[in-house]
This record gives structure tokens, C-alpha cells and sequence, in this order.
């Protein structure tokens, strides 16, 4: 799939797989719907969303991926989610 990511990299690729997991979340697919669609593996897809298991992937797989998600591959890289509240202490 690629290799290891440089640890100053590590964040945006964790920022990147979260955005693509809530994006698929919010259009109703599952990991197999969206990698059928991106014409990659499963196993690649649930890697690119695991935050725990950081791995460089080529832009051709994220070209994809937008494709699937119908979103400028651009977007992906730029989208920031909300960030979750935290309690007051």
C-alpha cells in the first residue's frame, strides 16, 4: 500500500482518514460500498481510516476515493471537522 509516514505527517494522515470515514458515515456506505466504488481493497480503505495505523497511500487512491465520495480530492485534504466539546471541569 505505501510506506511509513514521517511523525511530522502522522496528523494529517489520521485528519485525512477521519474526514474520509465521515464523509462515507454521512453518505450511508459502508467500508465495502465505498472501496467497490473506489476501486480499492477494503482492507486499504479501513487502513486509511484507522487512526491507529498510520501508512503513506498514493494520490491515485485519493483521487479515487473523491471520486467515490463525489468531492474535490482538494476538499479532503482541506475539510476540518467540528471538534467535539469538551466538558467543563
Amino acid at each position: 500500500m505505501g510506506k511509513e509516514v514521517d511523525f511530522k505527517n502522522r496528523d494529517r494522515f489520521v485528519e485525512l482518514g477521519l474526514t474520509v470515514a465521515a464523509l462515507r458515515k454521512m453518505q450511508g456506505l459502508s467500508q465495502e460500498q465505498l472501496a467497490e466504488k473506489a476501486n480499492i481493497s477494503r482492507s486499504t480503505l479501513s487502513i486509511i481510516e484507522a487512526p491507529n495505523m498510520i501508512q503513506a497511500f498514493s494520490l491515485d487512491t485519493l483521487y479515487k476515493i473523491a471520486d467515490a465520495l463525489n468531492v474535490n480530492p482538494g476538499d479532503l485534504l482541506n475539510a476540518s471537522l467540528p471538534q467535539s466539546k469538551s466538558k467543563p471541569d
